[in-house]
């Protein structure tokens, strides 16, 4: 099967923590998009734990605003790992800008998650395809590049539509061979470029001197 972007589940997480290994969900959307028909919905979730004000000043979602209206942290976990296998039952892909963050805040959470569909990463994507391109590789940035309309940055609905977005320009407009590639192809070619990207940009740092013992060459998830 191929990848066709018709059919994609969009996922973004709003979270406590940039450390995927101790993330909670503060906010999880999901955007089901199966050719005309658009299924949006976000969850907001009382993490259990106080939201840092670093993070509340990024997605706007305080500490009392999710314990007052959020549901309860582990039914929207469960909720989120039910739609996203659903939809790969159904045969969408799994659409996650840097995924390796959002898959593996799952992983931590539950201890078992598994990436057992296919995903398509339109970060990856864009730093493997365009290498050299300069300038910054956030969602706005790359949502510009790529003139698409990134509504409202940091809310979990808006980045979820903004990637699905980007990701249906860069099979459909700049990288089309993509589509011609099978969805097990696509996943082995974004993990093995990935992994030469990171890979090289160690090697690079190492040579001035600097330390490269945190950056990770997994993907789909950290290691």
């Amino acid at each position: 099967m191929n990848f066709d972007a018709t059919r994609m589940l969009s996922f973004d997480l709003e979270t406590t923590s940039v450390n995927p290994k101790e993330a909670r969900i503060v906010t999880s959307a999901l955007v089901r998009i199966d050719g005309r028909d658009v299924d949006k919905r976000e969850m907001l979730a009382d993490p259990g734990v106080e939201i840092p004000e670093a993070a509340a000043k990024i997605h706007g979602i305080t500490t009392e605003k999710a314990r007052a209206e959020g549901q309860p942290h582990d039914e929207v976990l469960a909720e989120t790992l039910r739609s996203i296998r659903q939809a790969w039952d159904d045969g969408l892909t799994l659409i996650v800008y840097n995924a390796a963050y959002d898959l593996s805040v799952l992983r931590a959470l539950t201890g078992d998650f598994t990436v057992d569909g296919p995903v398509f990463d339109p970060f990856v994507i864009d730093r493997v395809k365009d290498k050299w391109r300069k300038g910054k590789r956030t969602l706005g940035d790359v949502s510009a590049h790529y003139g698409v309309t990134l509504e409202n940055a940091h809310e979990a609905t808006s980045d979820a539509l903004a990637a699905a977005r980007i990701a249906w320009m860069q099979v459909r407009q700049h990288f089309p061979e993509l589509a011609q590639m099978d969805t097990t192809e696509l996943m082995e070619y974004q993990a093995v470029e990935w992994y030469k990207d990171r890979e090289s940009f160690k090697k690079y740092l190492e040579g001035q001197g600097k330390d490269a013992s945190d950056i990770s060459t997994a993907w789909p998830m950290i290691g």
